[in-house]
């Protein structure tokens, strides 16, 4: 037997926490930190929420027909949420990544949490996501476009740089967002 496989053994079953406690006692250390809008933003124009409100409309006026009002109250509080959401700029935000893991606005995710990245674009933004072991599955951070090769050698050394197969939702938002106009 190899000497390193008796010392595997030899270990009592907690070192192995132990060793990543004590790599949790180092201080954090920011490894790159950048400014960028809480979310993706995109300014929409008339046209664009004429087609929306009249597709609210028919859906609207089906649920009604089937379900009654409460289903139409939700595509109206649907609508608003867009349009809200569409309409408000988003704050800018500090983002971090650390020795510990990912900080968006002091609040960190740490690398155990976390499983694959790639870089996206929604939107006109450029996107960081994360794969994560915890709901909603992602983590999708703005990022600025300039800083895509920093990133990706920063974050290379904790994680696998793959990106993660469009689900079913994915797919039919995709194929929704690309019939409405201004997004061609």
């Amino acid at each position: 037997m190899p000497a390193q496989e008796k010392q595997e053994q030899a270990k009592p079953k907690g070192e192995d926490t132990v060793e990543r406690s004590s790599e949790r006692r180092k201080p954090e250390k920011d490894l790159f930190v950048w400014k960028a809008p809480a979310r993706p933003f995109k300014r929409r124009d008339r046209e664009f929420w004429v087609s929306v409100i009249a597709i609210a409309a028919i859906v609207g006026f089906i649920f009604y027909i089937i379900e009654g009002i409460m289903p139409v109250l939700l595509v109206i509080s649907l609508v608003f949420l867009f349009y809200i959401l569409s309409t408000v700029e988003p704050e800018q935000i500090e983002y971090k990544i650390t020795t510990w893991g990912v900080r968006i606005a002091d609040r960190r995710t740490d690398w155990e949490f976390l499983g694959r990245f790639w870089f996206s674009k929604r939107l006109e933004s450029d996107l960081l996501v994360f794969s994560t072991f915890t709901l909603p599955g992602r983590l999708e951070l703005v990022i600025n476009a300039k800083d895509k090769i920093t990133l990706k050698k920063v974050i290379a050394s904790h994680l696998t740089e793959e990106e993660a197969p469009p689900t079913n939702l994915d797919k039919a938002a995709n194929w929704v967002a690309a019939k409405l106009p201004g997004n061609k």
